[in-house]
């Protein structure tokens, strides 16, 4: 398994009052898995994203990463979040060369797959471009660019589309699934669209309120390749939003 979280729990404190996230959490994700979550806001996703990455410890339980406890920083995750990372004074160029530097690439090498990689997001034209210069539609594609060009084992993708418009988040989904399909990467994807959610993944896991326990797990029983324009018209997709929306609508309902 690539991915293990055994029993795994989560409380913070803030206040002086103990907040508990994530309770009670066992998943398992295979190599070359493409698992989505949904759930409610609070319930703990993005601190599940956060134990595999290694930038936090759960309160209890375990997080092993391809056969091997994560402790520290996992450095072969790529992780994305909503908001992107590209520093505003840095091209997109430059952006995409800075995870390649700071692993001592050197300059010339870095460019070249720098230049590479933002071909491959459609981005080949833009390349001396800044942050301020690129639409929120190419800045996620920089964005994601930037997360590739180090090839990750395992990409950690938080809501990566979510402040985007209904048009442009199809698009975008479009060409995710189209790199799961070219590169088969582990992909643990958050989100709050249930059909985007069913439109991408391998299987969909909904999380009850917080604090954050896996309710239901389904696996989606849809042909690849998909086509993200298209899915959401086939009955077996009509199936699975109803079965999924009937263990998701009473969380959010309670949450609300």
């Amino acid at each position: 398994m690539q991915i293990e979280l055994a029993g795994i729990a989560k409380r913070f404190v803030a206040r002086g009052r103990v907040v508990e996230a994530l309770a009670e959490a066992s998943l398992t994700v295979a190599r070359g898995e493409f698992v989505a979550l949904i759930g409610p806001s609070g319930c703990g996703k993005s601190t599940l994203l956060n134990m595999v990455a290694g930038l936090m410890r759960p309160s209890a339980g375990s997080v092993r990463y391809a056969g091997r406890a994560v402790s520290d920083v996992n450095r072969d995750v790529g992780y994305m979040t909503q908001a992107d990372a590209l520093l505003p004074w840095r091209t997109a160029e430059a952006n995409v060369m800075l995870p390649l530097l700071l692993r001592g690439v050197g300059r010339q090498a870095a460019r070249d797959r720098a230049r590479e990689q933002l071909a491959r997001v459609g981005l080949a034209g833009f390349a001396d471009a800044y942050p301020r210069e690129l639409s929120g539609g190419m800045r996620k594609r920089a964005a994601l660019a930037q997360l590739l060009v180090y090839e990750p084992e395992t990409l950690l993708l938080d809501e990566p589309f979510g402040a985007l418009d209904a048009q442009l988040k199809l698009v975008l989904a479009q060409e995710l699934a189209q790199l799961h399909a070219r590169t088969a990467k582990t992909v643990l994807f958050v989100t709050h669209d249930l059909g985007e959610a069913i439109a991408l993944a391998d299987r969909v896991v909904v999380f009850t309120g917080r604090p954050g326990r896996l309710k239901r797990m389904e696996t989606i029983e849809l042909p690849r390749p998909r086509d993200m324009f298209r899915v959401r018209f086939e009955p077996r997709f009509q199936a699975h939003y109803e079965s999924l929306w009937d263990a998701l609508a009473p969380e959010i309902r309670e949450v609300a």
